[in-house]
């Protein structure tokens, strides 16, 4: 429960708010995000200039990240005994301006599951090789379903192993139909620099492994090294991961809106998974093909729209890092 009152927010919880905002996963590490601060609001916007016009010319993976760290957001300030206020998509003549996020003074107390969710903000990784034998248990998988379904999403297991075959199939295909391509191979590029680079953004060489092993089905990741051999080595290579489990995150409609609480329940599953010691690896290629998102939403989804494609398991010792932009470069002070 909480008072319903503004409250004055320091400059430094403001700081730490949005350091945790932008921790949340994007593609290709692009952190599409700028955040204005005014008083107790924080507006969470769109950079448009940071979006992948190949892969995503609708800007509907750039609003998932987006997403992801308004989650973040929220559950920042939870932590620091505000209840977050939130609009989205405020008005309508600026596309842009993603949410409004109004920081009220909360009651003081700070829950059990705010604090072990919010722990795992720093935890989490993303995840490129595959995972261990141990199963997933049933219940975490509920708990999982459960965390998107409170953003307003919905996770479909592919509980079928012809189905996790015809994801696994789809994701290579759609890899095959964008290596082809001179404009996502060029769009990869740019996202993608060289270990000599001094840029805090992109899929860096501490991001990905050298060498993927092969998984049963096989979901090919990104080609970020474009043949450089590029990437961290791993520290063994016992021909055992697994694929791991696989699932739809999908939303009733397909809008901005349905974008950003995509991302937001992305961003809660991905933190109650890492609380079970579980890693996610995402695969947006087959999404990002008209055509084959197309057959994912009518042979998998229920005409659902599909969101984003996960695996899910216990990580195989691969633990890889990530670079992020400096708060100073997202954070405006707004008069």
């Amino acid at each position: 429960m909480h008072v319903g009152k503004s409250a004055s927010i320091g400059s430094d919880l403001v700081r730490g708010a949005v350091e945790d905002a932008i921790r949340a996963p994007s593609v290709h590490n692009t952190q599409p995000w700028l955040f204005g601060v005014r008083g107790s609001r924080i507006s969470v916007r769109a950079d448009p200039d940071r979006r992948l016009d190949v892969a995503d010319p609708q800007g509907r993976e750039m609003l998932i990240s987006c997403g992801a760290a308004l989650y973040n957001l929220r559950l920042s300030l939870r932590k620091r005994g505000y209840e977050p206020v939130v609009r989205l998509l405020p008005d309508a003549d600026r596309p842009h301006l993603l949410a409004d996020v109004e920081a009220e003074r909360g009651d003081g107390a700070v829950s059990r599951e705010v604090d072990g969710e919010y722990a795992q903000i720093e935890r989490r990784h993303s995840h490129r090789g595959g995972f261990r034998p141990e199963p997933v248990p049933s219940g975490v998988v509920t708990a999982l379903l459960r965390a998107a379904e409170q953003e307003g999403a919905r996770v479909i297991k592919a509980v079928d192993a012809h189905v996790l075959g015809a994801l696994a199939a789809l994701t290579d295909a759609a890899e095959h139909v964008q290596r082809r391509t001179p404009a996502y191979a060029t769009e990869i590029a740019r996202w993608a620099p060289s270990p000599a680079t001094a840029r805090k953004d992109g899929v860096q060489e501490i991001s990905y492994p050298a060498r993927t092993p092969r998984t049963e089905p096989h979901f090919p990741p990104r080609d970020f090294a474009r043949g450089q051999g590029w990437g961290v080595e791993a520290a063994d290579d016992d021909g055992t991961a697994l694929a791991g489990i696989a699932l739809l995150l999908v939303t009733a409609e397909d809008t901005p809106a349905a974008w950003l609480r995509a991302g937001q329940a992305l961003e809660r599953l991905l933190l109650c998974a890492t609380e079970h010691g579980l890693a996610a690896a995402q695969h947006t290629q087959a999404l990002e093909v008209p055509e084959l998102r197309a057959f994912i939403r009518t042979h998998f989804c229920g005409d659902a729209y599909p969101q984003m494609l996960l695996r899910i398991g216990v990580p195989a010792g691969e633990e890889l890092a990530t670079v992020r932009r400096p708060v100073e470069d997202v954070m405006i002070e707004e008069a």
